[in-house]
């Protein structure tokens, strides 16, 4: 199940999405903090912090956090764990690595959700950062998210939603994929992080429906499969491996 249909006005085919996407966030990503820190009225760091918490992350868990971008949810995984030892970020964009290695001494590898180089039962808890839009197939990911976590590992993923009310629509497409994209070029002088940010918003606007991420979740063998939303535009999914999955 793909995340959303082929943007052709980007890439032609689905084979050619990875590569587009590296490149779009290599080519933006010195300005990603700048422009998600005033776009979301920096209430960023406390959001991912508190929800890391809720969802169960607590020490000496070892953390794998997938499509990492800057490091923005690891650094806030840090503060709770107390340390960046236990903590894996991975992310294909390697101007994005660049950018998070700066920030925090975990352990940093360069690849893709859907072929996580890392054995079965390794880790206690996954997350990934609003980057769900960004993977070629989901089903593929949830299977390998399952393979890695440990037996009664937890898995979260924060995702921004298109809300579905006629008025919250109309503002959310005016904000996101408009207002938005304008002031980052204004901010920033950068025709690379607009466009990133148009891409966001396109993603965003394109994305399957929750209950097809829910339905990728369970196909995928994962239990306890459940969607949390805060302020009707930001969705947590949450999951978990059985006690008795074998991979």
């Amino acid at each position: 199940m793909r995340p959303h249909p082929t943007l052709v006005a980007h890439y032609a085919t689905p084979e050619a999405k990875p590569e587009f996407v590296n490149r779009l966030f290599d080519q933006g990503a010195k300005h990603y903090d700048s422009v998600v820190d005033w776009g979301f009225l920096r209430s960023g760091a406390s959001y991912r912090r508190r929800t890391l918490r809720q969802h169960g992350l607590r020490p000496p868990d070892h953390l794998l956090d997938v499509a990492c971008g800057t490091g923005l949810v690891a650094v806030e995984a840090e503060k709770i764990l107390g340390t960046a030892e236990n903590i894996t970020c991975l992310d294909p964009s390697e101007g994005m690595l660049a950018v998070a290695r700066t920030k925090l001494g975990a352990h940093f590898v360069q690849g893709r959700a859907e072929a996580l180089p890392f054995p079965d039962n390794f880790f206690d808890f996954l997350t990934m950062g609003y980057a769900l839009r960004h993977v070629t197939d989901l089903e593929t990911t949830f299977r390998e998210y399952c393979r890695v976590l440990k037996p009664e590992g937890r898995l979260l993923i924060l995702e921004i939603t298109k809300p579905g009310g006629r008025v919250a629509g109309f503002f959310f497409r005016l904000y996101f994929g408009r207002i938005y994209p304008f002031l980052t070029q204004l901010f920033t002088r950068s025709t690379d992080a607009r466009d990133m940010m148009r891409y966001y918003w396109e993603t965003m606007d394109a994305c399957v429906p929750p209950a097809s991420v829910l339905s990728a979740l369970m196909a995928a063998g994962l239990t306890a499969v459940k969607r949390d939303t805060a302020l009707g535009l930001f969705s947590e999914y949450t999951a978990m491996k059985a006690r008795s999955a074998t991979t």
